[in-house]
């Protein structure tokens, strides 16, 4: 698992050459455009998404949209994280690093990452108390305490980005300093250090990978527990609008969960597999989370028809 390494420390690494995503020479305009335009439309659909939410009084005042809006703005700043470096990749431009822009790029991704992922976890839960608890859902999940529970998923992702960062870099780096894939991330950096990492990979392995996992299962106990509820709803109406919002939710955690799990629990890993599952859940998760809730979520195109006519949220019941 650990490795160490006999080469001198008297060189220290003063910038990374971060190599990017493995692709036919012929395919480099076509792939500049095509993340080019998944950024810009990822933007705009969570930037879309986070003005309806603060936008209609029927939405912004509620625990569910107040989360989702939340993760439209982790999205927004998650892909900025990381889609904008990898965009270079595709031009002639320069394709070295800062050791400090490496440092921050990791530091705000699992701290971006982390807090996703804690907050679709809370997502979860507002949704089991909503559908398991409806008599007591009002007083069980305000806006206070909402509010509350978001500010501590931020401090919770900062905290780790933290950890995560801190140690990474404590490590000595003397060369090479070429990163295997197109954004710095812990299991590539560490194949770099001049020391022995199993402490740093064992660190990983539990912080991110277990961490990861058991949120992913609590959710998974969440929707078990939901699913049981729905069932009992009598009227067919009531359970395919019960399925319908839980179903986005559910949609959008397995899609970002799977391939992060898939990643952390194999931290030594070097499949070549590696790098496509990283684009899916650093790129592609972001694009696919506005679509998903516009899609599959009535109140929220509702809202959005509202926004797009220069209608108020009162303005339909007149």
């Amino acid at each position: 698992m650990g490795k160490t390494s006999n080469t001198s420390l008297d060189t220290v690494v003063t910038d990374f050459i971060l190599l990017g995503l493995s692709h036919p020479p012929r395919l480099r305009i076509l792939l500049f455009l095509l993340f080019f335009i998944i950024y810009i439309l990822t933007q705009l659909g969570n930037l879309l998404i986070l003005l309806t939410v603060w936008a209609d009084p029927k939405l912004h005042t509620r625990p569910m949209y107040i989360l989702l809006g939340v993760l439209s703005f982790l999205d927004m700043w998650l892909s900025s994280v990381i889609v904008p470096r990898l965009i270079l990749d595709f031009t002639p431009a320069s394709k070295r690093i800062p050791f400090g822009g490496c440092v921050a790029q990791l530091y705000f991704f699992h701290f971006l990452g982390s807090t996703q992922c804690f907050l679709y976890t809370l997502m979860a839960y507002d949704r089991y108390l909503a559908i398991c608890q409806p008599l007591r859902y009002p007083m069980l999940m305000n806006g206070r305490l909402c509010t509350i529970l978001v500010a501590g998923v931020w401090v919770a992702g900062s905290v780790h980005g933290s950890i995560q960062a801190t140690l990474t870099f404590r490590l000595p780096y003397c060369g090479p300093n070429q990163v295997d894939y197109f954004f710095c991330d812990i299991p590539a950096v560490l194949r770099l250090a001049c020391a022995d990492t199993t402490v740093n990979e064992l660190v990983t392995f539990v912080d991110i990978g277990v961490v990861a996992a058991s949120c992913f299962m609590l959710i998974l106990l969440s929707y078990a527990n939901i699913v049981h509820a729905i069932l009992q709803i009598h009227t067919a109406d009531g359970r395919c609008r019960a399925f319908s919002t839980c179903g986005s939710h559910l949609t959008v955690v397995t899609v970002y969960y799977v391939p992060c799990i898939f990643i952390y629990l194999r931290a030594g890993s070097k499949s070549p597999l590696d790098g496509a599952v990283a684009v899916f859940y650093t790129v592609v998760t972001p694009l696919l989370n506005p679509l998903i809730y516009t899609l599959r979520n009535q109140e929220v195109k509702s809202a959005l028809k509202r926004l797009a006519s220069g209608r108020g949220a009162g303005s339909e019941n007149k």
